[in-house]
């Protein structure tokens, strides 16, 4: 069953191989567990609905605690506490386009907001409730996810817009099709979720993010349904998807979504590579993009996060014995890891995969093979559950992510970086920091920063030393030139950093936007802009 107050089903662990947590000990200090509230204690606290009884409302309090919340570090700490401020009043589990209709009905005439709902995986707070005083209906679009129609002449495919990254997979494959979008959250958020938040996945290099991937769809608003034809390309003024790209809920509701899809390739081939230092493996990086080579994926760690990494593996003999190769080929504590994906034709691959190691390999780079990089496929949606695991000892981890043009690429990791590891050393406490390199283009780099700290004895303690943290590496990256968000969206964590990136005038235009599909501000309100 989903985990109420985590990640993930409930029945999947993460369980850390002693040396990590030596590891972490000796990095951060002993980490201190504190007591997490009950799920029968948190649903008795749940007050009652203040929306009027409808045929598709769900007020009981177990379905509302459950929509309260993404997966935020602030989503996180009210849940394991049982702080959590506003619950919706309720949930609706639209089954259509029509449905839809009469959800949007309904709460105009009683004067509440509308919380559209995908997989509730935002990292950034896209779903919570807002203190406005206003009741708030939360609408899981879960029940709208079926394939509505394949065009396989066209590479298009049109579904509802609830569908989750599994089953939009596994219905495509079923007729030898891929969408490629591989977020780490995968397993459990949705295509429309994708799409109103920008996001990127892990393979985004070969398929696309999904602003490349979204090709129409369906908007239906408190004005009216926005139709938005899927045409190859047009010049007929601005192109309007873009409206509905990183939206972030308040225009509407996304109902269905036609996305460009890729014949699934002949073949998939992945190696490891390690380099002597960060430097080498970035210039690597862009010598492999230069080449043209049908990587699917790369991502470079931070000699932090190589080291990490390995630590965390576990396998000790395994990784015993790589480390004794790697110091025979002069590679020593500075070494980085990257990981390269290629797909297509076979022969092509073949060819590619021989040329991508010849380019690092002249720049000191040491070809380990696939079997590290398999691994790390294998596992790469278990890595959200170490969040579970890591709480549960007493330590917090988040992440946050940006991306800038190459030159400027290490300027900017290194103040994100500096920015975390002394945003809370005046109450003596140490942070563990590492980054890498996975969304990479030719003209620059996302820029992922990982950071881990001690949970204080005190929701309000983990919250303030949570705060400090992310205000600090989110004003480095404003002043260092980077986007506030690559993929994560802005929500209500992102929205005070927006107007340094978009302008006063671009804010202005947003504003505009939201008064033209919804004059009442039915919609999510307190997201993307105030």
């Amino acid at each position: 069953m989903r985990r109420w107050n985590g990640w993930g089903d409930d029945s999947v662990g993460y369980e850390l191989p002693p040396k990590a947590s030596e590891f972490l000990k000796a990095v951060l200090g002993p980490g201190e567990h504190r007591k997490d509230a009950a799920l029968e204690e948190v649903v008795a606290m749940v007050p009652g609905s203040r929306l009027p009884d409808s045929a598709f409302v769900v007020k009981d309090p177990e379905s509302r605690l459950r929509h309260a919340r993404g997966q935020s570090m602030p989503d996180w700490i009210a849940l394991r506490s049982g702080r959590i401020g506003v619950f919706p009043d309720g949930v609706a589990y639209p089954m259509d386009e029509k449905d839809v209709h009469t959800i949007l009905r309904y709460v105009r005439q009683v004067r509440a907001i509308v919380i559209p709902y995908g997989g509730g995986t935002s990292v950034v707070g896209h779903v919570n409730p807002p203190a406005d005083g206003r009741p708030a209906l939360t609408v899981d679009m879960g029940r709208m996810n079926r394939m509505i129609r394949l065009d396989s002449t066209s590479h298009l495919a049109t579904f509802g817009a609830g569908v989750a990254g599994p089953d939009l997979e596994a219905i495509l494959r079923a007729q030898g099709f891929t969408l490629g979008h591989f977020p780490q959250s995968f397993e459990y958020s949705t295509l429309g979720g994708w799409i109103t938040t920008r996001s990127s996945g892990q393979q985004s290099l070969g398929y696309g993010s999904i602003d490349q991937l979204f090709a129409g769809g369906k908007l239906v608003s408190p004005k009216g349904a926005f139709e938005m034809p899927p045409f190859p390309d047009s010049s007929a003024g601005p192109d309007l998807r873009h409206v509905v790209l990183g939206s972030e809920g308040r225009l509407g509701i996304l109902t269905e979504a036609t996305v460009r899809i890729s014949r699934l390739p002949e073949r998939e081939d992945a190696l490891a590579i390690f380099f002597p230092d960060f430097a080498n493996g970035m210039d690597a990086a862009r010598e492999m993009l230069q080449s043209e080579l049908p990587l699917s994926m790369l991502r470079l760690s931070s000699a932090e996060e190589t080291k990490t990494t390995l630590i965390m593996a576990g396998h000790e003999k395994l990784i015993g014995t790589l480390e004794r190769l790697l110091n025979l080929r002069k590679l020593g504590e500075e070494k980085c890891l990257m990981l390269v994906r290629l797909v297509g034709n076979a022969g092509v691959v073949k060819a590619s995969r021989k040329e991508a190691a010849g380019i690092a390999s002249g720049h000191g780079g040491v070809n380990v093979g696939r079997m590290f990089a398999r691994e790390w496929l294998k596992n790469r949606f278990r890595t959200p559950y170490l969040r579970n695991t890591l709480w549960e000892m007493g330590y917090a981890v988040d992440t946050v992510e940006s991306a800038t043009w190459w030159s400027n690429v290490p300027t900017l990791m290194s103040a994100m970086e500096h920015a975390l590891r002394s945003a809370i050393s005046d109450s003596d406490e140490r942070v563990h920091v590492f980054t890498h390199l996975s969304h990479l283009y030719p003209t620059g780099s996302n820029v992922y920063t990982t950071f881990i700290f001690r949970v204080s004895p005190d929701p309000d303690g983990t919250l303030g030393r949570w705060q400090k943290l992310k205000s600090a590496v989110s004003e480095a990256i404003v002043a260092h030139g980077g986007t506030i968000s690559h993929q994560h969206g802005v929500g209500v964590d992102h929205l005070p950093y927006l107007e340094p990136e978009k302008g006063p005038m671009g804010i202005e235009a947003i504003h505009s936007l939201l008064e033209t599909f919804d004059p009442e501000g039915m919609m999510n309100p307190g997201k993307l802009v105030r």
